[in-house]
């Protein structure tokens, strides 16, 4: 295949955002299964379910070798974002981890690369600084002439430490309310997320406003969809779930196993 079947040109890029920002409005959950490299891409994109492409930070820099947490260099970053994107046709929004010290030239750049929308993380930075963050983000896109579809990350609850829960869930709420004000589309609050959190968050951020992640405990997209959550993601859990499934296949063959029936030919490009 023609690496750059699908680079994407500047006025794509915006009719891609125009795209996205619809899916995270409409009344439907918009789901997202992260992927992190062109082949994982292709193999999403081709379901037809599937509405956008979401990349996982951690994810990709585990496949390059690196920790997650922007230990990765962008460069690098940047390059995988662009082959996944190239290798797909439909809106692609990425992770973007904290800005990588610049969240409005981090933005400049995705965009370059084929982005309409990313998450940038506060990190539990004060509120200003965090506000600034995504301010810087939305500006650049606005630059490039793309209304940039932020899904304003806050780690009021993973990054809580011993605070009261509520406590957490209070400051997600004002945090994610500045990041609207600033012109993000949706506040993603990663941990695992019950019913009563989930309703207090929606009534607090807006429905249709907030993002989740599906981990182990958390509830269905359905049932997210049901009080008005607006994405469900799913960050490195899918390149594990791949990864523990080589594993379980290595320890067969290893043991003199073989290749199980109905493995399907997927990584044709």
């Amino acid at each position: 295949m023609n690496t750059h079947a699908h680079h994407r040109s500047p006025t794509r890029v915006a009719v891609d955002a125009q795209a996205l920002a619809e899916l995270y409005a409409a009344p439907e959950i918009l789901r997202v299964v992260n992927v992190w490299d062109p082949v994982s891409a292709r193999v999403i994109a081709e379901l037809p379910g599937t509405r956008a492409i979401a990349t996982a930070g951690h994810a990709i820099a585990a496949s390059h070798g690196y920790p997650d947490g922007e230990r990765i260099p962008l460069e690098l970053m940047l390059a995988a974002i662009e082959r996944i994107s190239d290798a797909v046709a439909l809106p692609v929004t990425a992770d973007l981890d904290g800005g990588f010290g610049n969240a409005g030239e981090t933005v400049r750049r995705a965009i370059g690369v084929g982005v309409s929308g990313a998450n940038i993380e506060d990190q539990l930075l004060p509120l200003e600084a965090s506000v600034a963050r995504v301010r810087a983000a939305i500006r650049a896109g606005e630059a490039e002439a793309v209304s940039f579809v932020l899904n304003a990350r806050t780690d009021a609850l993973v990054r809580g430490g011993d605070r009261p829960r509520a406590e957490s869930i209070a400051d997600a709420i004002e945090r994610g309310r500045a990041y609207l004000a600033e012109g993000a589309t949706c506040v993603f609050v990663p941990g695992v997320l019950d019913r009563a959190e989930t309703e207090e968050l929606v009534a607090g951020i807006g429905e249709r406003a907030v993002s989740v992640i599906g981990l182990p405990g958390a509830l269905s997209a359905a049932e997210y969809e049901a009080l008005g959550v607006a994405r469900i993601s799913y960050g490195p859990a899918p390149q594990n779930v791949a990864l523990t499934a080589l594993k379980r296949l290595g320890e067969d063959l290893l043991a003199d196993g073989v290749i199980p029936d109905g493995t399907e030919q997927l990584n044709n490009f």
